[in-house]
This record gives structure tokens, sequence and C-alpha cells, in this order.
């Protein structure tokens, strides 16, 4: 089904648009979390801390492939809004090309410097090599990274939002199984669960390819499309690259603090790796909010709505509080119990820690909630710049204090304020930028 978000209630076509990439986010870090809770629980804790930790260092280098998709993804929706499908075609093929040759260098830059990526994140013995198998085996599958987020970025630009949820769905499923058993059929470790992970990305990743030939054959590019011009690669290498450069220092930041974090040892580790999961649980939704408020953001702009951008921008931030609020409670009462999930009670001092970390991280979670939104807001009207920026302060900020907080008596608990304080600093510059800019407009109308 495809969403006309140029049309129509501001308020439901962009929840009717955003429930199925609510839905297919939550569905990632399902399988994301069945590594984790599996390899937790049957394996040890410091299987748990490897895949933990292992997961930041994915997320951060997989960043780069998904912020080039979601900054084509932006453009994409502008020209789809402009009605303008030739160009849209030839930015296709442009950032195709573009992406998918990143994504070979990518591949071989991990492969060649796992070691050293592996030494300058402080990685402790008792976890290096179990950390180390499970990132050569999932890194073997990037190009399955790069086809399902490219070709899902493409629908969700065109306002079809459900096909990736269900490739996603089932990919999501797949892997929980191939988990159980590669991991307690066949006791492959923590190897088998990056294999099962692997595998149910490539199914993902070719499928939704093949259903983008053959089911929109009113998108396919032709070989006249593929005669680049130098403007095109300009506007994808600006759209996409300022994307990827904000996603790209977003983890680059948290992976610093995971180098951080590792340096207290693995019990921490397995309880920062735990507590990370659940976070990124509780304010992916409001993240996918973020994206497809940029998509409605992107084709009201190519469409030339400006009064629709504004509802938009009202409502979605209503929305966003009131989710906020509600999942920062949740969090807050039942951070044990979530917990509990990834490690045995006997282990209470992990416990402890991990609880800390959620109380001080979801009380605040309305600041990243409206982060998301600046986010895709300044992708969304040809401002990606911005995003840049209010990304390092927030991680900037975190890191920074991070570091120093650490140092003092507050341990490792100052690493966890560190998060909400630069949540908070990078909206109110957010919030300035914006009201500067329509100060501008509102000037050069009157003038």
């Amino acid at each position: 089904m495809t969403v006309n978000l140029t049309e129509g209630s501001v308020a439901k076509k962009m929840m009717l648009f955003s429930l199925p990439l609510m839905a297919g986010n939550l569905l990632q870090q399902c399988y994301n979390i069945a590594d984790t809770l599996i390899v937790g629980r049957f394996i040890g804790a410091n299987a748990l801390a490897a895949v933990g930790s292992a997961y930041t260092l994915m997320t951060f280098l997989t960043s780069i492939i998904l912020g080039l998709c979601m900054g084509s993804g932006a453009l994409f929706s502008i020209r789809y809004g402009e009605q303008d499908t030739e160009t849209l075609k030839k930015s296709m093929a442009a950032s195709f090309l573009l992406i998918g040759s990143i994504t070979v260098v990518l591949n071989i830059f991990v492969f060649l410097g796992i070691d050293g990526i592996l030494f300058f994140l402080r990685v402790p013995e008792a976890v290096y090599g179990m950390m180390r198998e499970y990132l050569l085996i999932i890194f073997a599958g990037i190009s399955a990274t790069f086809l399902y987020n490219y070709f899902a970025s493409f629908l969700r630009a065109i306002g079809e939002s459900l096909v990736p949820l269900l490739f996603l769905a089932v990919c999501a499923v797949l892997n929980v199984i191939l988990d159980f058993w590669f991991v307690l059929g066949f006791h492959a470790g923590v190897g088998g669960a990056a294999l099962a992970t692997v595998l149910s990305q490539f199914i993902s990743g070719i499928g939704i390819a093949l259903y983008t030939w053959f089911r929109r054959k009113e998108f396919r590019i032709q070989k006249r499309h593929l005669q680049i011009k130098k403007k095109i690669i300009i506007e994808i290498f600006q759209f996409s690259f300022l994307t990827s450069v904000q996603q790209s220092v977003m983890n680059l930041g948290i992976l610093m603090v995971q180098g951080l974090v590792n340096s207290f040892g693995a019990g921490v580790m397995a309880a920062f790796a735990a507590a990370v999961k659940i976070d990124s649980f509780a304010y992916m939704p409001v993240q996918d909010f973020g994206n497809a408020f940029s998509t409605f953001v992107a084709q009201n702009y190519g469409a030339g709505k400006p009064k629709r951008i504004q509802e938009g921008c009202r409502k979605a931030a209503y929305l966003v509080f009131g989710f906020c609020i509600v999942i920062s409670a949740a969090v807050w009462l039942l951070a044990k119990p979530l917990l509990s999930l990834f490690i045995e009670a006997q282990e209470t001092e992990i416990l402890s820690v991990g609880v800390q970390y959620l109380h001080i991280e979801g009380t605040f979670y309305i600041g990243i909630g409206i982060l998301f939104l600046f986010y895709g807001y300044y992708r969304a009207v040809r401002k990606p710049g911005m995003s840049v920026v209010l990304t390092v302060i927030s991680l900037g900020t975190r890191v920074v204090l991070a570091y120093l907080l650490s140092a003092t008596a507050l341990g490792v608990t100052g690493i966890w304020w560190s998060v909400p304080i630069g949540w908070a600093l990078a909206d109110i510059a957010g919030w300035l930028y914006y009201v500067k800019i329509k100060i501008v407009k509102e000037n050069a109308q009157k003038s």
C-alpha cells in the first residue's frame, strides 16, 4: 500500500506511514536481541559481553551504509513529490553505484583491520576471541545490509512502508529460528549466532530487491539512466554523504564510549550490552517516526506545501512527546525485569549496573525523541549539514563528559549521565536554528 503524504489528514497520514517503519525496526531489534538473549542465557556472561560490544561496532560501520541510503531516500522523496520520474531514476542509478562501491570498500577495510579495531576498543582478553569470530562472520553479510536498506529507503520514499516491514518480518522470524538451531542444536557458539543473522539478512535483502524489480516496473532503471551527469552526482553526494556522516558520527561517539565502558571490565560490559539493547528497543519507535516525518516533510517540500509542513511539525512534536512520556515510565518501572531476560538472577552486580543505566537514560527519552525530529526535518529541507552539527553537539558532549565524569567519584555513572545532557544541548541548538531560519523567511517575505 502506497501512502500519499502530500494530501489528506496530516497526523493520520504520518501515523499510517510510520507504523510499518516502527514495527519493522522493532522486529529488527528483536532479531538483534535474539542473538544477545540466546548467547547470554546459553553461552554465558563473557559471550554476552562479546556480542554486545560487537553490536556497537557493527552498528557504527553499518550506519555508514544506512546513512547513505537514508540520505538518498530523502532526495528520492523530494523527486517523487515533484513528480519528476526521469530524474528520480537517474538519482536511483547514481545512488546504487555510489553506495554499492562504498560497501565493497568498507567490507575490505573490516577484514583487513579487525585486529586493530579490537585493540582500539580495549577489548578484554576473556572476550577477544569470541568478539573477533562474531564480527568476521557478521561483516561477511554487509552487502545484504546494503541491498535491504537501499531498496527499503526507495520504497519508503515513494510512500510504501509496508513491504519493507514484511521482508524484515521474514528475516526476524528466520533469524530467531536459526539462532536456536545453530547455538543450541549445533553448539556453534557466537559464530552460530552471527551466521544466523547473516543468512537471514541475505534472504531479506535479495527478496526486497526482486520485489522492487518485478512489482514496481515503472521505476526500473534503464540504460539511459546510467548516463549520470555531474549535477546528479553532486546532489546525491550532498544528501547521502552528509546523512552518512551524521549517522557515523552518532555511532562513532557511541563506539568511543563503548571503549571507555570496556575499561571497567567484563561485568560492566555485560550490563551495558543488555541495557543498551533495551534502551534502543524503547526509543526505536520514535526514531522511526522521525524518519517517517522526514519523508513527510521531503514529499511536501518537493510539492511546494510549506503550510502543510508547519502543521506536520506541530503535530509530530505532540505525538513524540506523548509517546516518550509513556515509554520513559515503562522502562523506569520495568528496568530490572527487562534486564533479567538477558542476565541470570544471581548476577546481582551486573543487574544493578544495568538498572542504574536504564533509570538515568529512560527518564530523558523526550530529549532524543525531539532530536530525531530535528534530524528528519533538516535532512528533508535540504539542510543535512545541520543534522551533522546537532549530532556532533550531542555525541561530542557525550564523549567528553563521559571521559571527564567517569574519572571522578561518579565512576561509570558519569558515563550514563553524559547521554541526556548531550541530547538536551543538541535539542536547544536545533530549536534555535529552526527559529532563526523561520525569522529569516518571514523577513524575506515582508521585503
